[in-house]
């Protein structure tokens, strides 16, 4: 995704939640965005290719992700696998049918769309609670 944030070092504060957006679709992405800072997260990305998305993960700290299955044409199921080897809670956001999400992914939250971007960004707010328990 051309021109995205890919800093959130002034959002990285010690209490704050920091919330890593992977779509490739801008209007859904900045949707998602807005909703999850008026809950109260410090955005990182967003981000709309499979390399920055692993870069990101790899250089901040990220309490969840909203994962978008398809990037550009990739499916993003690595990024997955990196976040659950990080313990990273993430939840994809998709137009996909379930079928197509591997078994040892099956039992991520899939949020169907077109969806509402501020439910979905309570959801993912309370997988901070579930985290820090």
């Amino acid at each position: 995704m051309e021109g995205t944030c890919d800093t959130v070092a002034d959002n990285e504060q010690k209490d704050g939640f920091v919330v890593l957006v992977v779509e490739d679709e801008y209007f859904i992405a900045n949707e998602i965005s807005e909703a999850l800072q008026e809950v109260g997260a410090n955005i990182l990305g967003p981000v709309g290719k499979l390399d920055e998305a692993l870069r990101l993960i790899e250089a901040h700290r990220i309490d969840a992700v909203v994962l978008d299955i398809n990037l550009r044409g990739e499916l993003a199921f690595s990024v997955g696998d990196e976040l659950a080897a990080r313990g990273i809670p993430f939840v994809f956001a998709t137009g996909y049918d379930p079928l197509i999400i591997p078994q040892r992914h099956r039992n991520v939250s899939r949020w169907e769309k077109p969806y509402d971007a501020s439910t979905l960004s309570r959801y993912v707010i309370r997988l901070k609670r579930v985290r820090v328990s």
